[in-house]
C-alpha cells in the first residue's frame, strides 16, 4: 500500500454551479484548493483526477430513467423535468451538469476504489459529499449521489461491511435511502433535528429496513443551537461504540461543513475547532476500527464559503494526509488576497476560531434526562443499539 493520501481533484469540479443567485457557489471549491495549495498541504498526498462516471457507474444507484433526465437537462436547461427534481429552485438545470456531476461522482469512486485495492490508505474530495440526491431525483442541490456510488462500487468490489458517517448539518437521507435494506452498510448520520431543517427525515425511529437490516441505519436528531461540547459529547457518545461493534472493511466520512455557527441555511453553533477535532477522530477511528486504516472522506454542504467552508475542508485534506495544520496557523497572505479577487469579501487570518482544545463531557460520565441534547442521544441509543446487540 501506498504511504500517501490521494486529494482527488480536477479544476473541472468548479463548473458545478447552479447560477449566481444560488448558495452553493463553487468559489468554494476554488477557495479550498488555492489554500490547500497556499498552506503547501498538497505535498503531503498526491492529486489526482479520474473519468466522470459512466452509465453502468451511475446506474449502481440511479434509475436509468434519471439520467436520461439529467443528461436532457444539462443539454437544454429550460426544458429540465421537475418531476426528477430538475429545474427547481434548490436544483435548478445548468449546461454541462450531467458532465460535472459525473466527474465529481468519478472522483469519489475511484478514491474508494484505490482506497480499497491498497493503493492509497486514505482519499479526499472535498468536492464530493452531495448525499441527498435519490435513485430517480435530484434533492437539496444534489445530482448525482457520488457517496452511495463509493459505496454500492466498494461492495460490486467485494466489501462486506461498509460504513458511512455523515456530521452535515442536514441529514444523509440519500445514503440511508440507497442502502436501507443492506445489511453490508451501517449508516450513522448526526444533523440538526428534522422539526427544523431540510430534508424532514433523519429521526431516531429510522433504523433500517426489516430483518437483517435492522439497526443498519444510525440516525441523531440534534436539538437547533447545539455547539461544540454537545456536537462533540453526541459524537463520541455514539459513533465509537458502533464501529467498534461493525468492525467495517472501509469508512466513508461525509464533512459538510455547514454546522457551522457563521452557516446562514442552519441553526447549529459549531466551530472550526469541532469540525477539525471530529476530522481527527475520524482518522484515529479508521485507524482503529477499519481493516487497514482505509478511509474515503468527502465534503457535502457549507454556505458561509469564504470564512468556513475553505479552512474546514483545508483541515480536513491536511489531516488525510496526515500533515495536521495547527489550529493557530496563520492564513498565508497570498490566499487573502485571492479571496478578494474572487469575491471582495476580507478573508479570515487565522485557521480556525480559536477554541482550541476544544472539550467536551464523556457519556460515559453520565447523563442529565432533562436536558435535550442528552435526549437527542438517548433517543438513537434506545432505537438502535439493542437491534445490534449493543446496550443502550
Amino acid at each position: 500500500m501506498s504511504g500517501r493520501a490521494l486529494l482527488m481533484w480536477d479544476d473541472a469540479v468548479t463548473g458545478y454551479d447552479f447560477g449566481p443567485s444560488h448558495p452553493m457557489n463553487p468559489v468554494r471549491l476554488a477557495l479550498t484548493r488555492g489554500l490547500v495549495r497556499a498552506l503547501e498541504v498538497d505535498r503531503a498526498v498526491d492529486v489526482v483526477s479520474a473519468n466522470p462516471a459512466g452509465d453502468s457507474t451511475l446506474r449502481l444507484v440511479h434509475r436509468q430513467d434519471y439520467l436520461d433526465a439529467v443528461r436532457a437537462a444539462s443539454a437544454h436547461p429550460m426544458a429540465a423535468d421537475p418531476a426528477y427534481g430538475l429545474g427547481t429552485p434548490d436544483d435548478p438545470a445548468f449546461p454541462g451538469m450531467h458532465e460535472v456531476s459525473a466527474l465529481i461522482a468519478g472522483l469519489s469512486v475511484a478514491g474508494a476504489e484505490a482506497v480499497w485495492r491498497g493503493e492509497a490508505p486514505r482519499a479526499v474530495n472535498f468536492a464530493g459529499g452531495l448525499h441527498h440526491a435519490m435513485p430517480g431525483a435530484a434533492a437539496g442541490f444534489c445530482v448525482y449521489n457520488d457517496a452511495s456510488l463509493a459505496i454500492a462500487r466498494l461492495l460490486e468490489l467485494g466489501a462486506e461491511r461498509v460504513a458511512y458517517l455523515d456530521v452535515d448539518v442536514h441529514h444523509g437521507d440519500g445514503v440511508q435511502a440507497a442502502f436501507w435494506d443492506d445489511p453490508r452498510v451501517l449508516t450513522v448520520s448526526l444533523h440538526e433535528h428534522p422539526r427544523t431543517l431540510f430534508p424532514g427525515t433523519g429521526w431516531p425511529e429510522e433504523t433500517g429496513g426489516p430483518g437483517a437490516s435492522a439497526g443498519s441505519a444510525v440516525n441523531v436528531a440534534l436539538p437547533a443551537g447545539t455547539g461544540d461540547a454537545g456536537w462533540l459529547r453526541a459524537f463520541h457518545a455514539v459513533v465509537p461504540e458502533l464501529l467498534a461493534d461493525f468492525r467495517p472493511q472501509v469508512l466513508v466520512t461525509q464533512h459538510g461543513a455547514d454546522t457551522h455557527f457563521e452557516d446562514p441555511l442552519a441553526h447549529l453553533a459549531v466551530s472550526l475547532d469541532a469540525q477539525r477535532a471530529v476530522q481527527m477522530a475520524c482518522r484515529g477511528l479508521a485507524d482503529e476500527h477499519v481493516e487497514g486504516g482505509r478511509w474515503v472522506a468527502l465534503g457535502g454542504g457549507g454556505y458561509a464559503i469564504v470564512d468556513v467552508v475553505p479552512r474546514s475542508w483545508t483541515h480536513l485534506v491536511a489531516i488525510v494526509g496526515g500533515a495536521d495544520v495547527a489550529p493557530e496557523t496563520v492564513v498565508p497572505t497570498e490566499w487573502r488576497d485571492e479571496v478578494y479577487a474572487r469575491t471582495r469579501m476580507p478573508a479570515p487570518r487565522r485557521m480556525t476560531d480559536g477554541r482550541w482544545p476544544v472539550t467536551w463531557r464523556s457519556w460515559e460520565a453520565g447523563y442529565d434526562p432533562g436536558d435535550r441534547l442528552d435526549q437527542a442521544v438517548l433517543a438513537t441509543r434506545r432505537a438502535v443499539f439493542p437491534l445490534r446487540g449493543l446496550l443502550a
